[in-house]
């Protein structure tokens, strides 16, 4: 038999609800919807007069190459955020979830760098990565490698997915532990009686029985990559050296704040928004299909 929550008024599940429904309608619905009307209109330089022009400041985008190569650029940044931040993830969970004595002060350790800002982060790998003062570029110049992320758009791009990585790495370490210790120990043991080694083991009963955790943090980590590097991007490199790291969400900010072209932005945010929910559905189509519950 199911239970079911009974409230003494009719009144009073609505009103659990109100807080909720009012901060996503004020902070999510009502700027989406401004975003859409600014999109269909253009405002003269000086901020004075504005003038609707139908889908003009669409067609003015996808006529720009520059914008093409943000959406690849942001492609290629989100599947390198996703992938890396999710294989380094589990294989520190899977190490974490072993009987190691102290495990719950290196679970703690690891846990963390989630709480860091993504300004912050950015600071700390300029820190450690600047081309003069960083204390690691050191040792890359002592390896041979000409190391200099702010001329070089490659490298600024390679500290980009490094640092956006290593913030949502903690995240997803969360995840998969208790993904891990959901797991039965008696399946194991079982695949262990009949002959399995460890790797097979992983691969043939773990990660299978994970496979909801890895939906989960494929769709979070995707939405990361899209929006959540700015801050990283805005603190390490500002979208140089030669818009080698201007990602979707950054150029909205650059053509928007700092160029002052309003519906250009607001058209480009819209897109952004269109792309993420696509992308979602896709996962939830396709992806979802080879879940196992």
């Amino acid at each position: 038999m199911q239970k079911q929550a009974i409230f003494q008024s009719k009144l009073l599940p609505y009103a659990l609800v109100a807080p909720q429904l009012a901060i996503v309608l004020i902070f999510f619905y009502w700027p989406a919807l401004q975003a859409v009307i600014q999109s269909f209109l253009l405002q003269d330089a000086f901020g004075l007069s504005t003038s609707f022009v139908w889908f003009e400041n669409y067609i003015d985008l996808f006529k720009d190459p520059a914008y093409f190569e943000a959406i690849l650029r942001t492609f290629f940044f989100s599947f390198a955020i996703a992938v890396s931040s999710l294989s380094f993830a589990l294989l520190l969970a899977v190490m974490a979830d072993k009987p190691l004595r102290g495990s719950m002060l290196y679970r703690t350790l690891l846990i963390w760098p989630y709480a860091v800002a993504p300004p912050v982060v950015g600071v700390l790998w300029i820190f450690m990565l600047h081309p003069s003062l960083g204390v690691l570029s050191r040792y890359l110049r002592a390896l041979g490698i000409d190391w200099n992320p702010l001329l070089d758009g490659d490298q600024a791009a390679a500290l980009i997915i490094l640092a956006a990585a290593w913030k949502q790495i903690s995240y997803n370490f969360l995840f998969f532990l208790a993904g891990l210790q959901s797991i039965p120990r008696s399946v194991l043991e079982a695949a262990a009686i009949d002959g399995a080694r460890p790797m097979r083991r992983f691969w043939t009963v773990t990660f299978p029985l994970l496979s909801p955790t890895i939906f989960f943090l494929l769709v979070v980590n995707i939405v990361y990559a899209f929006f959540d590097t700015f801050g990283i991007i805005d603190t390490m490199t500002r979208g140089g050296p030669g818009k080698s790291t201007e990602t979707l969400v950054y150029k909205v900010y650059t053509d928007g704040l700092l160029g002052g072209n309003l519906g250009s932005s607001a058209a480009q945010s819209v897109i952004l928004m269109i792309m993420v929910i696509v992308l979602t559905g896709i996962q939830f189509r396709f992806v979802e299909r080879k879940v196992t519950y």
